[in-house]
């Protein structure tokens, strides 16, 4: 199993603008990376929120830095951000929010957790592997129209309505319960062709967004950080494909603007003032951190700033 490393942690303490006694929360923990980085430039005042829905996330929080009394580690989903850190904080804000939507290593290399078409394990693909249903259970569930829009919108699939209809096929002979199962049909459909990415790639990808519901959980999660950080507090967003990235551009530049029914109007009330500034540009990581983490290629970082609080009349 691969050690799972973070990426952009350069980048990401630069972008939060740390100070000692801030209070920040790593809605996604992961294996602890940012947030063990964090600690680090801490002072005694200062603390860490981190949330997980991955049970072995969290204990591995507890075991990794469950003894330093400034971090605190949840179970839950970054979807539940603004009520777990709402009553951590208390009456304070947070300087900083960080996001890092990406599957850590030990979920991709743990055959059980059936992340991955390349390792033979059952179809679950559960973030929180206590509850919900498993990507085999979905996959036998869902209609073959609903199967071919989730290929097209989730997994960018162009191949999706043909996909669909040999999934739902194959599925009426035998379920499909196995990431090589999955991958095999999908292979047989839509062999690789001169793209560098195998052909389950966007099945896969798609199929995990589904039955993690990730990219509602994401919009959520966006409009709570706003909603906890203190004026100046910065959010941190890391994405690894093009839909979350879209999300989080178009929510920074949406909450830049404000509400545009008050677009140039000298009195703009406070519910409808803009909330956040876009700091710098969309960053990626450098080819020294890609040679080392190949994992790392696909990560974008946007970073954005809380505006002054205001309090409406």
């Amino acid at each position: 199993m691969v050690e799972h490393e973070p990426v952009l942690v350069a980048e990401v303490l630069a972008g939060l603008a740390l100070t000692r006694d801030g209070w920040y929360v790593d809605a996604t923990y992961g294996r602890g990376g940012h947030s063990t980085e964090i600690l680090a430039r801490l002072g005694d005042d200062g603390r860490v929120l981190a949330l997980d829905k991955d049970p072995e996330a969290v204990a591995d929080g507890r075991k990794r830095l469950g003894a330093d009394a400034r971090f605190q580690i949840v179970h839950a989903g970054f979807e539940d951000l603004g009520a777990v850190a709402g009553a951590w904080l208390g009456s304070r804000r947070a300087q900083g929010v960080l996001l890092d939507l990406g599957v850590s290593s030990p979920q991709l290399d743990t055959s059980e957790r059936g992340f991955s078409f390349m390792r033979q394990g059952p179809l679950d693909m559960r973030m929180d592997s206590t509850t919900g249903m498993t990507a085999a259970e979905w996959l036998a569930r869902t209609s073959e129209a609903e199967l071919a829009r989730v290929l097209r919108d989730y997994g960018e699939e162009p191949r999706a309505r043909k996909l669909a209809a040999a999934l739902v096929a194959a599925r009426r002979e035998k379920p499909i319960e196995t990431t090589f199962e999955l991958a095999r049909l999908v292979a047989e459909v839509a062999p690789r062709s001169q793209a560098r990415i195998h052909p389950a790639t966007r099945v896969f990808q798609a199929l995990r967004i589904a039955v993690n519901r990730e990219l509602e959980a994401l919009e959520k999660a966006l409009a709570a950080s706003v909603d906890i950080l203190a004026s100046g507090g910065r959010l941190a967003v890391i994405s690894f494909h093009s839909l979350e990235d879209r999300i989080v551009k178009r929510f920074i530049a949406r909450e830049a603007r404000g509400d545009e029914r008050y677009a140039g109007l000298p009195d703009v009330p406070a519910d409808a003032a803009p909330r956040l500034t876009p700091i710098g540009r969309l960053v990626r990581p450098q080819a020294a951190e890609t040679a080392r983490n190949a994992r790392a290629r696909s990560a974008r970082l946007r970073v954005a700033e809380r505006l002054e609080l205001r309090i409406a009349a």
